[in-house]
């Protein structure tokens, strides 16, 4: 009886489901409820802000209502966060399994990295559900409400950028974090910083004058985010100079650099 010979592809395809079963059991069951914080999580959030503006009588930017504007902002910019994150700490996570030579550092950042994505949709689709039956629409006109995405495919093209984004910027960022630990203290202060530079949270096209609204239009997480509003609201007027294109220029350019580091630093990223 002859043994059947495996593929490279099988192989690379059980090596990345077998992790996907291991990394989503512990995402969801690590803590006790640690499932519904990646919920909770965003709902916090949207909610308190939503308050805050409204309550310094700010009900729509750019034609958008304030509610719906931070929720499709705060879903993309948490879908790369939430990437760039789980990717930055892969390597540290899953030292052990790089005793199998089948398991390489890039298994461990696209595993991570998809997974983040399965769990982002169900999380933006039900977030949006809760908005569109609590009465929140995309227009704060109550004549002519919007209450699903004008242009999905926009919405879907700028998640997927984002999501390219964390995935690039988790490669590189990884790299750097296995050489210099310390790093990892200088990426938790960024953190708090990232919500609001990014335009997630609080309106730049409001709180910027234009003449400096270039600087933040330079981040292209800014630009995923604008684009996903319009997404939403096809008649919401992003900030100038926001490009579909540079987007995935910047993803591009991101994940070209990190598969180089990983290739150039295979043996030291696997390294005890």
């Amino acid at each position: 009886m002859t043994e059947r010979v495996r593929t490279p592809f099988s192989i690379t395809f059980s090596v990345w489901n077998a992790m996907f079963l291991r990394e989503a059991l512990d995402r969801l069951f690590e803590a006790r409820a640690a499932w519904l914080w990646l919920l909770v999580e965003p709902i916090i959030y949207i909610s308190i802000h939503a308050f805050g503006l409204e309550t310094f009588h700010v009900h729509k930017v750019g034609g958008m209502a304030i509610n719906m504007w931070i929720i499709a902002g705060f879903i993309g910019f948490l879908l790369w966060r939430r990437t760039w994150t789980q990717v930055l700490h892969g390597i540290d996570c899953n030292k052990a399994f790089f005793a199998y030579r089948q398991v390489k550092p890039f298994d461990v950042a696209i595993v991570r990295a998809v997974l983040e994505l399965f769990l982002m949709v169900p999380i933006a689709i039900i977030i949006v559900a809760l908005a569109i039956a609590s009465g929140h629409a995309a227009t704060p006109d109550l004549l002519n409400p919007v209450w699903l995405p004008g242009d999905p495919l926009l919405v879907m093209l700028s998640m997927a950028g984002l999501w390219l984004i964390g995935l690039g910027l988790g490669m590189i960022t990884s790299v750097g974090l296995h050489f210099v630990p310390e790093l990892d203290h200088i990426f938790k202060l960024l953190y708090l910083p990232l919500y609001y530079i990014s335009g997630a949270l609080l309106p730049l096209s409001l709180y910027v004058p234009a003449p400096y609204q270039y600087f933040f239009v330079a981040n292209p997480v800014v630009n995923g985010i604008e684009l996903m509003r319009q997404g939403f609201l096809p008649t919401y007027h992003p900030l100038d100079g926001v490009s579909l294109a540079y987007l995935y220029a910047w993803a591009l350019g991101l994940m070209l650099v990190g598969l180089a580091l990983y290739k150039r630093f295979s043996r030291k990223l696997v390294m005890r």
